[in-house]
C-alpha cells in the first residue's frame, strides 16, 4: 500500500535496517546517555546486544520498549493500573481515544498494560509531525508502531493528508489487525481539561458516505474505545504553569525545540505518583443512540458522548480534590482527604513552582494555574455524573 509509505510504521523487513541506523545516530546515543542510565545500558554494544533477533515492530516493542517503559514506572511512579471493563483480549481490535497527559509514555504505557493482560498485540501510536524534530525520533517512533500525523502543511493540502490518515487508520484496524491508540484532541490540555475535537472526528469517518448513517458507519469500523489516563502528579504541571505565564507576557511566544525535548524528558522521568487508566464504553454499544442527528448536530454529540465517558472514568486523587477545595475557596471535598495529605499538597505547589524558571515569575498566577490543572478533573468527572 504504497498510498501509506509517508506516514506509516516501518514494515516488518524495514526494522532490522532502522535499528542499525538507530544504532550509528550519534545524537540518538548522545541524548541517551544524558538521560537517566536505563537496566538494559546505554553503550552502543549493549544496545546492539539488546536488539539481536527483533525482526518486526511488536518484537521491538516488547524486547526493547517494554523493559524500558517498566523501568521507567518503576523508578517513577508508586504503581500502575489498568480497568477495561467493555474490552477482553480476544479477536477484536481497537481504536484507543484518550486524554493527552505525556507526549512519550501515554501510548507506551498502554502497551505494556495491553500485554500485561494478555492481549494479543499493542497499539499502532498517531504522532504529530511537529514531535520529529530529528531525524532520530522519526527512527525510534515508525520502529514503535507510530504512525505520522501530517500537521505541517499547507491549509490546501491538509485535506488531502486526513483523508490519507483516515483510510490508513482503517487499514491498520482492518486489515493489518491493529490497535490503535490516538490522542482525543492535537496536544495536551495544559489545563487537564479534556475535550474531544470535532474535527478529529470528522477525519476518522472521512471514509463514510451518507451524511450521519454514513459517518456512523465510518466509525464502527474503527471500533473506538474511549480511554482515560489519570496521573496523581503532572511532572510537567510547573512546564505548562511557565508557558501560560510566558503566552500571557508575551502572545507572540512559542516554544523552541528545546523546549519540546525537556518537556519530552520531564515528562517520561519525572515523578507521577500512580498512574491509572480506564476504558469507558465501547462507542459501537451506544453510537446507533446518535443515528437521528443530522449530521453537524452528530459530530457534536458524538465528541461530547466520549468526554463524558473519559470524565466518567478519570481516577482522582486527594490532590485532586483539595486543588478544587483551594481554588474554589471551600471544603467541598474535604472527606476526600486529611489536613496532612492538604498540607502535603500545597507543600508540592509550593516545590513546583520554585522550578519555574522565569525572570519575574507571578507566584499568584502560577498557583492558580497549577491549582486550575489538578481541580479539573474533579469539576469535569462532577459534571459529567451528575
Amino acid at each position: 500500500m504504497t498510498e501509506f509509505d509517508s506516514i506509516r510504521p516501518y514494515n516488518d523487513d524495514e526494522v532490522r535496517g532502522a535499528i542499525d541506523s538507530l544504532l550509528h545516530d550519534r545524537q540518538f546515543s548522545h541524548i541517551l546517555k544524558s538521560m537517566v542510565p536505563l537496566p538494559i545500558g546505554i553503550s552502543r554494544g549493549i544496545l546492539r546486544l539488546s536488539t539481536v533477533g527483533i525482526h518486526s515492530t511488536l518484537g521491538f516493542q516488547l524486547r526493547f520498549m517494554k523493559p524500558v517503559v517498566k523501568h521507567i514506572l518503576r523508578r517513577c511512579s508508586t504503581g500502575y493500573s489498568f480497568t477495561h471493563d467493555g474490552i477482553a483480549p480476544g479477536p477484536e481490535r481497537y481504536t484507543f481515544l484518550s486524554n493527552h497527559r505525556d507526549i512519550v509514555l501515554d501510548s507506551a504505557i498502554l502497551d505494556v498494560m495491553l500485554n500485561k493482560d494478555n492481549f494479543p498485540t499493542t497499539c499502532e501510536i498517531a504522532i504529530g509531525d511537529n514531535l520529529l524534530i530529528y531525524p532520530w525520533i522519526r527512527t525510534l517512533v515508525r520502529l514503535n508502531k507510530a504512525f505520522i500525523v501530517q500537521r505541517s502543511l499547507p491549509m490546501r493540502e491538509m485535506l488531502r493528508a486526513s483523508q490519507v490518515m483516515s483510510r490508513y487508520m482503517h487499514f491498520a484496524i482492518q486489515e493489518k489487525h491493529e490497535n490503535i491508540w490516538i490522542a482525543q484532541r492535537e496536544g495536551r490540555a495544559k489545563d487537564s481539561s479534556d475535550q474531544t475535537q470535532v474535527s478529529l472526528l470528522k477525519m476518522l469517518a472521512i471514509t463514510g458516505e451518507g451524511g450521519t448513517a454514513g459517518a456512523i458507519a465510518s466509525i464502527k469500523e474503527l471500533n473506538i474505545v474511549p480511554l482515560a489516563i489519570s496521573y496523581e502528579y503532572d511532572p510537567c504541571d510547573y512546564l505548562k504553569a511557565q508557558e501560560f505565564q510566558q503566552k500571557r507576557d508575551d502572545p507572540t511566544w512559542k516554544k523552541s525545540k528545546q523546549d519540546d525535548l525537556t518537556n519530552m524528558k520531564t515528562g517520561i522521568f519525572g515523578q507521577k505518583g500512580h498512574v491509572h487508566y480506564e476504558t469507558g464504553r465501547p462507542v459501537n454499544t451506544w453510537i446507533d443512540t446518535l443515528a437521528d442527528l443530522p449530521e453537524k448536530d452528530f459530530f457534536q454529540m458524538l465528541a461530547q458522548r466520549i468526554d463524558a465517558e473519559i470524565h466518567r472514568c478519570y481516577r482522582l486523587y486527594p490532590g485532586n480534590y483539595a486543588a478544587a477545595d483551594l481554588l474554589q475557596g471551600n471544603q467541598a471535598h474535604a472527606r476526600h482527604y486529611t489536613s496532612a495529605e492538604l498540607n502535603a499538597f500545597e507543600l508540592y505547589l509550593d516545590s513546583r513552582i520554585a522550578l519555574v524558571d522565569l525572570p519575574l515569575p507571578d507566584k499568584t498566577f502560577l498557583r492558580e494555574r497549577l491549582l486550575t490543572m489538578y481541580a479539573n478533573p474533579v469539576i469535569n468527572k462532577e459534571r459529567t455524573n451528575s
